[in-house]
């Protein structure tokens, strides 16, 4: 096939400032509110004036009817490009994608990406019922809606496939806990043993309590720019190095066992000019501990099957010999809805520019963060990934 056009690489294209508003469990605030103090820490901390701001990307659920232009109207901005990327976990490194090209083009010289939502007490039920049709009428009429029954049913198959055990996905989520331990911004302040993770309450089989992420209220973004701009503003930055996405991979697989980024991670190192083995920090999208082992082996680190044998070999805390979800993650932050599929993407700035506090990784260079958001029923929509560089 003749290719017409040469895609671009991400020459040019620095990440900057990265915010977390405050995680809260329940809140009577709403998404509106949690986006606009992203955006106010956002100036404060690049020293901008907020007309300076000329593109935005926005990503929440809860955010509804509203979408980014309503956001500007709230927020008083006027910018000269704008994106609403509804995806989920998926949504930073689409959001980043896109805000790249957006500034390699000259389209806008500062991108706000933003991800928020609000969580009360009925405002998850909610959310679940209008997530997707496809979905609740998969499940309904056997009396199971939600994440969990769906990511049980992904697990179990996995288990039975490859052999992996309770005791592996309970490794995943311990070592995310101690990574906990050292973020103020996570929910969870206990530590987790392995013994507490398997004598946890089964939630569906054979999903237990640990298995789940907290629903939470919260807000988490970054500025991209160009490294010049990050430089002139005197603003600690990473580089973007390669990214992909893909959607509605592998679909004639009965169940979900392997994930968009098979489909294209060598095309991620190669735009990276860099292998699995050079990557220092890794952020998993981790709304359940099976998709944490799915990118281990879909990004390259092991084969397929060999995920529970990886965990197994490997220390994932930030003191160990393969950092992952450093911050703690979901499974130990909470889950603030869409602003999930950001946090890898500001640990990993915070990470390479020397903002982690104690959980940092000693000399970490490169990152790569993984996107995974939209599951309906049994299987994942929405894969993406991005290798970040800690600027000289």
């Amino acid at each position: 096939m003749t290719a017409y056009l040469k895609r671009k690489g991400y020459e040019g294209v620095a990440l900057a400032v990265p915010v977390t508003v405050p995680y809260e469990r329940y809140t009577t605030k709403g998404a509106h509110w949690y986006v606009g103090q992203a955006v106010r820490a956002l100036v404060q901390g690049s020293g901008l004036d907020k007309a300076q701001i000329d593109g935005l990307t926005v990503s929440s659920f809860s955010l509804a009817p509203d979408t980014a232009v309503g956001v500007t109207q709230h927020l008083g901005l006027s910018p000269r490009w704008l994106d609403h990327i509804p995806t989920g976990g998926a949504s930073g490194v689409m959001a980043l994608r896109r805000a790249a090209r957006a500034v390699q083009c000259g389209d806008a010289e500062v991108v706000a990406c933003v991800a928020g939502d609000t969580n009360h007490v009925d405002s998850f039920r909610q959310t679940l019922g209008a997530f997707s049709h496809f979905a609740r009428d998969a499940s309904y009429p056997y009396g199971a809606g939600g994440p969990n029954s769906m990511f049980a049913f992904i697990t179990a198959h996995y288990m039975r496939r490859y052999g992996a055990r309770r005791e592996d996905f309970g490794r995943i989520a311990v070592a995310q806990r101690t990574n906990a331990l050292g973020n103020p911004n996570a929910l969870f302040k206990k530590p987790l043993t392995l013994d507490e993770y398997m004598a946890a309450r089964p939630v569906s089989d054979p999903i237990h309590l640990f298995d789940c992420v907290m629903p939470c209220a919260g807000a988490e973004a970054f500025l991209v720019m160009a490294p010049e701009r990050a430089r002139d503003l005197g603003l600690p930055h990473v580089l973007l190095r390669g990214a992909i996405e893909r959607h509605n991979a592998y679909s004639s697989d009965p169940v979900m066992v392997c994930g968009g980024w098979a489909m294209d991670r060598d095309d991620l190192y190669a735009q990276a000019a860099i292998q699995p083995g050079d990557i220092d920090v890794m952020q998993t999208y981790d709304d359940y501990p099976v998709i944490v082992m799915m990118q281990f082996e879909d990004l390259g680190f092991c084969a397929k099957g060999e995920g529970p044998d990886f965990v197994r070999a490997h220390d994932l805390t930030h003191a160990g010999d393969f950092p992952q979800n450093t911050s703690g993650g979901q499974l130990s932050c909470g889950q603030a809805g869409a602003a999930g599929g950001f946090i890898g993407m500001t640990e990993t700035i915070r990470q390479l520019t020397g903002q982690a506090g104690a959980r940092a990784v000693a000399d970490a260079r490169y990152g790569l963060v993984g996107g995974f958001g939209m599951v309906t029923y049994d299987r994942c929509l929405c894969t993406g990934a991005a290798i970040l560089e800690a600027a000289a």
